[in-house]
């Protein structure tokens, strides 16, 4: 199978992929809640780890994620492998502010930086893998005729 190119992206497909990739992450991040509170002591009114707090902030970053896919897919001859490597990166800066919560922020502790950790992947998961699957988003199977 080729390389899916920036022609081969249907990007009407976004108008439901879109919404799908931000509920699927924000469930996901939301699971990811209730496993740490079920195994570790976490302070359940640190404002980050609130339902609230997880829910904002993921439909916030994975909506920015949709948005840059968009235009990754309107100006890149490889929308695909392009989009893949940006959302590593964001994925891995993201992280940066989390490490600097612990001894910084009243109720922040290590646990509480490492879970806030494995919620953005929880949340980067389904960014990655629902946007950029070809059998989703790929003209071939989508394109109007």
């Amino acid at each position: 199978m080729g390389q899916v190119g920036k022609n081969d992206i249907n990007t009407a497909a976004l108008w439901w992929a879109g919404p799908l990739t931000v509920v699927v992450a924000v469930l996901l991040v939301l699971a990811t809640r209730v496993v740490a509170f079920a195994l570790l002591d976490l302070p359940a009114a640190f404002p980050p780890l609130t339902p609230g707090g997880l829910t904002f902030f993921t439909v916030v970053g994975v909506g920015l994620g949709v948005l840059a896919f968009a235009g990754v897919a309107m100006y890149s001859s490889t929308p695909i492998p392009t989009y893949r490597k940006i959302a590593l990166v964001v994925l891995a800066l993201s992280m940066i502010p989390d490490l600097w919560l612990p001894g910084n922020v009243p109720g922040a502790t290590w646990p509480v930086a490492m879970v806030l950790m494995v919620t953005h992947v929880a949340a980067w998961t389904p960014t990655l893998f629902i946007l950029t699957n070809p059998a989703l988003i790929g003209a071939r199977s989508m394109r109007r005729v």
